[in-house]
């Protein structure tokens, strides 16, 4: 098991090679939550994330012999870079497996992070695809398999965040929110934690399509989901990993799922009011703040930002969520008269003054007396969703809801 004495080896190991990550305090967070929130920057990371702290505290552990055949990994994201880096500061040969449909920037940036020492391999749909070929690959060539959070070494690690917000910090810590993904951030920090500021309560934050950790607590025994939402790609997994699962399960106070489309929300906000730039699983702490607000009033709180390792892609879809989750964006499938006048008649008789219309598919049929077309509307205010049904009704242009009916919606989002 992955110990305090570890974690603080791990610091000194790491010394020369992770920044001192700042533990900053936010105030317009603190404003609306009217609690003093302090924010741990490892977006502002060597590699804009923690992940380098693990993979390098368990690659530079290896003996020379192990070195010599090799490292390898799979992974979609973070861990990649992390492990790529390290092969490099070690001068160490590793093999980077990932899935065909990771983004070309994230691919670009684990090459430039690992030069020539790093080779990557683009394999399968998934990242399940890419960790069994990463698995065979380390059977094959006798090389070490790096684990993204199950290995005591990638824990303790993770666990020098810990160390870094208590020797940072200038008052005692109420709360402390941290993401759980596979659970090796959160386990290292428990860790830590547990020994030195035991009466700090600890929530772990996880995606609500994504809630592995809940749900191994609540059985009693690490479980595995049958299907996951992807969209948190830095803290999505079906099953944790079996040494955090038996840290966390002791030492979380609670553990909290955050809807996808709140994170969403709360990446657009820190952008906007603060200018700080994260990835989904990045922004978790702070999406969940408002679930436990009554607690943390008045109270010090330590909010980890994990990542900032963010697609500019990825804007437009991030926006989307974060509309249809504030109740700003529905889609209907309208049934227009097909006769001069229909959509004029819908326009100035049915939508509101602000209302906008953001999406619209039609095609005109011949021998029908209706025509349906889908249509997006985007509102200014959630209380002009009521008014907008009951006249779409009242004139006979409503047929269907398509937010309310997932198998049709997820073709428009």
């Amino acid at each position: 098991m992955p110990t305090l004495e570890g974690v603080k080896i791990a610091s000194k190991r790491l010394e020369e090679v992770v920044l001192r990550t700042p533990l900053q305090p936010n105030a317009n967070v603190s404003e609306a939550h009217k609690a003093n929130v302090y924010l741990k920057r490892e977006d502002l990371q060597t590699v804009r994330s923690y992940k380098i702290r693990g993979a390098f505290n368990k690659i530079s552990t290896l003996g020379d012999s192990e070195l010599s055949k090799g490292i390898v990994c799979a992974s979609a994201g973070n861990h990649a870079q992390g492990v790529a880096l390290s092969c490099k500061k070690l001068k160490v040969h590793g093999v980077i497996f990932m899935p065909v449909t990771t983004p070309s920037q994230k691919v670009e940036q684990v090459r430039m992070f690992g030069a020539e020492f790093v080779e990557v391999k683009l394999v399968g749909d998934t990242f399940d695809d890419s960790k069994k070929e990463a698995l065979l690959y380390s059977e094959q060539h006798k090389a070490s398999f790096i684990h993204p959070f199950d290995d005591p070494l990638i824990i303790e690690g993770q666990g020098t965040v810990g160390i870094e917000i208590l020797e940072q910090v200038n008052c005692t810590i109420d709360y402390l929110l941290v993401p759980i993904g596979g659970g090796g951030l959160a386990s290292g920090i428990c860790t830590v934690f547990k020994e030195l500021s035991p009466k700090t309560k600890i929530i772990g934050v996880e995606p609500q399509g994504a809630g592995s950790m809940s749900a191994s607590i609540a059985a009693g025994r690490n479980v595995e989901l049958d299907s996951i939402e992807k969209f948190v790609d830095g803290a999505s997994v079906a099953r944790v990993g079996d040494l955090p699962f038996e840290i966390c399960k002791d030492v979380l106070d609670q553990v909290i799922k955050v809807p996808e489309g709140k994170v969403c929300e709360t990446i657009l906000r820190l952008y906007n009011k603060d200018a700080i730039v994260v990835e989904p699983a990045g922004a978790l702490t702070l999406a969940a703040l408002d679930q436990c607000q009554e607690e943390i009033n008045g109270k010090n709180v330590v909010c980890v930002v994990s990542g900032s390792n963010n697609d500019i892609t990825r804007t437009a879809e991030i926006r989307e969520r974060a509309i249809l989750y504030q109740g700003l964006k529905h889609y209907f499938i309208v049934r227009f008269p097909q006769r001069a006048g229909a959509l004029k008649e819908f326009v100035v008789d049915v939508l509101g003054p602000k209302d906008d219309i953001v999406h619209f598919e039609y095609t005109k049929k011949s021998s029908r007396e209706n025509g349906s077309a889908v249509v997006g509307i985007e509102l200014a205010q959630k209380s002009d969703f009521e008014p907008l049904i009951e006249k779409m009704k009242s004139r006979g242009f409503f047929s269907e809801y398509l937010n309310a009916k997932s198998d049709l919606f997820r073709y428009l989002v």
